[in-house]
């Protein structure tokens, strides 16, 4: 298939495409006359690293599962190195949930503590610190 056809069924733009080939995730195979060509492989592998970049993946990340796709697996997650992969991004992402909930936590401080000097309290104080 050549690329808009493929860039229809992966869901993505012809430019996205040319980034991934540019970046080398994607192979850059062309036809006698120039045009560049692609397989069904080509359709899983743009479809798992769009999957991982809407989990939050960079681009960078999908390496593993890029490589074990192109190893002939049957999915981009199939192999130790991806595995690893998530594992990582689970990590990421528990730390990114423990600095929301700090923030959460100190805002709903401040909200009770304003509740607490609404009118009929003591005079408004500004105790705002960094």
């Amino acid at each position: 298939m050549r690329i808009g056809e493929l860039a229809e069924r992966a869901g993505v733009s012809t430019r996205t495409l040319r980034y991934y080939e540019s970046r080398g995730l994607l192979p850059a195979r062309r036809a006698v006359n120039g045009y560049r060509v692609y397989d069904e492989e080509d359709v899983c592998l743009v479809t798992q690293i769009r999957t991982l970049q809407e989990f939050g993946f960079g681009l960078d990340e999908t390496w593993p599962f890029v490589e074990c796709l192109q190893a002939g697996y049957p999915s981009g997650d199939s192999c130790p190195a991806s595995l690893d992969g998530y594992r990582q991004k689970i990590a990421e992402l528990d730390a990114l949930i423990g600095q929301l909930q700090s923030v959460r936590d100190q805002v709903n401080t401040q909200l009770v503590r304003a509740e607490a000097e609404l009118p009929g309290g003591p005079e408004p104080r500004c105790e705002m610190r960094g």
